[in-house]
């Protein structure tokens, strides 16, 4: 009877002991984060490839400042490093991790045994500053209203496309592409789970960051040439390419 049962099963869950690297965040500046990471993993960058990380924001505690987790996730898969979840922090920096997909991972596991525990959004997490995230990954995600400054707009598992003007202070963010049929003035973070194919267009470039899988430029980055205009945005190597549409 054992035999038949244990041949009949397709999977078994068991506790494993892993010891996965911890990131410790001391501030969330992602511009003194984004060279500190490069020059760290330019030490050791097979080390790096393909490795589970733990995001430990217990230096943060106290502080309020909500951790720009689109950007972060980013810069850290543009690097090879695998971010799986977070332990710590406040309860709005966890809602703003579980956004990303990223487990909260409770305080009582160590290294060794930690543990990610599913985690999914519902629909009580929308907040005035925040617009409703996917469940699970889908296709295209279509906005036609204009995103207004403090929202957050995020497709899971494929492409962003807007037919309005995404406002400062705005943030619009996709695993596949970023398509803005408008004025894009916010921050667009595009290919955020890794994928260095992905593009963002858009009719007017007045961004205040562009992000593709990790590598970001910022307003002050961009030359004029390239500014109120309609361009495609795509990734070379380690460099943002735009070009004129």
């Amino acid at each position: 009877m054992e035999a038949a049962t244990s041949a009949a099963s397709v999977f078994e869950l068991k506790s494993g002991r892993f010891t996965l690297p911890n990131l410790r965040l001391f501030h969330t500046d992602m511009n003194q984060f984004a060279d500190q990471l490069e020059k760290q993993v330019n030490m050791a960058p097979a080390f790096f490839q393909n490795t589970p990380v733990v995001i430990d924001l217990g230096q943060l505690s106290g502080q309020s400042t909500d951790v720009d987790f689109a950007l972060l996730v980013g810069l850290m898969r543009g690097q090879g490093m695998v971010p799986i979840g977070i332990r710590g922090g406040t309860p709005r920096q966890q809602e703003l991790a579980e956004l990303m997909e990223l487990a909260i991972l409770s305080e009582q596991h160590n290294n060794e045994r930690s543990k990610p525990t599913a985690t999914k959004a519902t629909a009580d997490k929308k907040t005035a500053g925040h617009a409703a995230v996917a469940q699970k990954p889908q296709g295209s995600k279509l906005v036609t209203r204009p995103v207004r400054s403090g929202q957050r707009i995020y497709a899971a598992g494929g492409d962003l496309v807007i037919t309005a003007q995404v406002s400062s202070g705005a943030e619009v963010i996709a695993d596949g592409n970023i398509h803005v049929y408008g004025t894009l003035r916010g921050r667009a973070l595009a290919g955020v789970k890794g994928n260095r194919h992905a593009r963002v267009f858009c009719h007017n470039l007045q961004a205040e960051l562009i992000s593709i899988a990790g590598h970001y430029r910022v307003n002050e980055a961009l030359k004029e040439e390239q500014m109120n205009r309609p361009v495609q945005i795509s990734l070379s190597g380690k460099k943002l390419e735009i070009q004129p549409l």
